[in-house]
């Protein structure tokens, strides 16, 4: 850069033609001679005692991506720098010295001004964006009567912090690849634990209801295999959401929900776990008219998960409450109290830790401690609040707090539910075909143990999704089984083949899958399915969903009475 182009339209004499002009008083200091003004490693920026720029080097230039035209006369500094830090360095500076320090160029500065050797370290801002941390050396550049004629900066790349930040930066890449390692990894290890899981419990609750009943001994035995069954299952979907929710891969559906509802739901599935340890259980009313803001399936596994702990950790014959209030506008609070022994001032501090059973690993009762975790990020999901108040000896109380709905959604979601429960076509008992697409023999079998019981339903299987597509063209089944990893193509590819063919597009699809994350669900019911069910498989839920689906079905063929298994 030559010396005509740093001093651009800012040279001459003072109007008295005596003084010169501060800038050229500038560019004569000997600090600033042309071999460190075109230094291509170094920005060097000259400013006038206002702290406009006035001189603007090549590695300037080079290192922020402005033209000296662009700068010189127009920007001072600071505007060069990442704003918040400039901020920031201004009340630093004011606290230090006692005076008020405005942001900008005086922030730069003011310790230069006073004649302080100052070095700071701040952001540069490039002109496309693009940032990097830099060392800057500001000096008060003065004349032969120690008159302050501008301020010289000297800066450099932060080579120790820009390595730190590279660093950070691989750091953070392979800790996202890690997670997302871990998540696939979860999600792989719940598919594959379901599956034996499925023909564990599936023919576990076949024997519990089979014909002759089981002996006495045999319901002892039977009890225990379903017992420990889905207390595994229990585990594996608490770890699978935990490590979604950390990974950021939950996602929830909001919406009006009827709070009586998720309470008389939640009271059901929780009933025979009171009854067997004799705890009495106390509800509200089931008929109150609160409407909450909630994801309806997570919102019940927050209450299950909440009243399993009260039961579980209960003495004998106590008892558990359950109460619901208004706390402040907009919001409601459900109380969960129980007459166990408390935990002390040092648990309740514990509370919410993941893996932290609080002392309670001796304890009859089973737990990993992950439960509350997995409650407490739900809660907070929702826009909600969940905490606890205890004493030992005394008792707890666990409360959620979740966002009211509008009034007007109560009417609507009345309107609805009075119109599904209208448009319930009662189930439907002549003779029908069920194919099920299903490639794991263990899997296929509990299905046709299943279909025995039902002697209006007719099987038919295959083995993969260009199988079952074909078999569905060929023999019209009224509803369809769907597994959704398959060979060749994916149960959802066949369910899109399915529904493009006028032959085929009018027959329910139900999925029967292990892919149980709510993404996989939420994926399976937007495309298509008629419903997406979970490995392992609660026998009685799916007889219902194949009763609704026939109940849907466009075909009314009549079949043998007999189950028949074909190829």
């Amino acid at each position: 850069m030559s010396i005509a182009r740093v001093n651009a339209g800012r040279n001459g004499a003072g109007k008295d033609g005596t003084n010169p002009a501060p800038e050229a008083a500038l560019l004569r200091a000997s600090a600033l001679q042309n071999a460190i003004l075109n230094s291509a490693n170094f920005s060097i920026i000259a400013t006038d005692p206002r702290g406009v720029i006035q001189l603007f080097n090549v590695g300037a230039e080079r290192m922020l991506g402005y033209p000296a035209a662009d700068v010189i006369n127009k920007l001072d500094p600071s505007d060069l720098h990442d704003a918040d830090q400039v901020v920031v360095r201004a009340q630093t500076l004011s606290l230090e010295f006692g005076v008020n320090i405005a942001p900008g160029f005086e922030a730069l500065a003011f310790k230069a001004s006073r004649g302080i050797e100052d070095i700071y370290e701040l952001t540069y801002v490039c002109a496309d964006g693009s940032r990097f941390p830099a060392i800057v050396s500001i000096t008060a550049l003065r004349d032969e009567r120690g008159q302050i004629i501008g301020y010289l900066l000297i800066g450099s790349r932060n080579s120790v912090r820009s390595a730190v930040q590279r660093e950070m930066n691989d750091v953070m890449h392979v800790a996202e690849q890690a997670n997302l390692a871990k998540s696939e990894f979860l999600s792989s290890m719940s598919h594959e634990l379901r599956t034996p899981l499925n023909a564990i419990l599936g023919f576990a609750q076949l024997l519990e209801s089979g014909a002759p009943a089981p002996t006495v001994s045999q319901q002892r035995s039977i009890a225990q295999i379903l017992k420990a069954g889905w207390y595994l299952l229990d585990l594996i979907n608490e770890i699978l959401d935990l490590a979604l929710i950390e990974s950021g891969k939950l996602t929830l559906s909001i919406e009006p929900i009827l709070l009586a509802e998720v309470l008389r739901e939640s009271r059901a599935m929780i009933e025979p776990q009171a009854n067997k340890r004799g705890i009495g259980l106390t509800f509200p009313p089931l008929d109150l008219p609160f409407l909450i803001a909630a994801d309806r399936t997570r919102v019940k596994q927050v209450l299950i998960n909440l009243l399993s702990n009260a039961i579980k950790y209960n003495r004998a014959d106590g008892r558990v409450v359950v109460a619901c209030a208004a706390t402040a506008p907009g919001r409601l609070r459900i109380s969960i109290s129980d007459t166990g022994e408390g935990l002390s001032a040092d648990q309740l501090r514990q509370l919410f830790q993941p893996f932290n059973r609080l002392g309670q690993e001796a304890h009859a009762g089973e737990g990993t401690g992950i439960g509350l975790v997995v409650s407490k990020r739900l809660v907070e999901m929702m826009g909600g609040a969940i905490g606890a108040d205890s004493a030992s000896g005394v008792g707890s109380v666990f409360w959620i707090e979740l966002n009211l709905a509008v009034a007007a959604d109560l009417r609507v979601s009345h309107r609805q539910a009075g119109s599904a429960r209208q448009a319930a076509p009662p189930p439907v008992r002549v003779a029908r075909t069920l194919l099920y697409v299903e490639d794991n023999p263990a899997n296929l079998l509990l299905v046709e143990e299943i279909m025995g019981r039902r002697p209006d339903i007719t099987l038919r299987s295959a083995m993969d999704g260009n199988d079952g597509i074909a078999a569905a063209r060929a023999s019209q089944p009224d509803v369809i089984l769907m597994d959704i990893n398959l060979p060749g193509i994916s149960g959802i590819d066949a369910l899109r083949i399915l529904a493009l063919d006028p032959s085929t597009a009018h027959i329910p699809v139900i999925a029967l899958s292990a892919n149980a994350g709510s993404r996989d669900i939420a994926r399976g019911i937007e495309a298509g399915f008629f419903r997406y069910l979970t490995k392992p498989i609660k026998v009685v839920e799916l007889l219902d969903a194949l009763d609704s689906a026939l109940a849907r079905s466009c075909a009314v063929t009549e079949r043998p009475a007999a189950v028949r298994v074909l190829p």
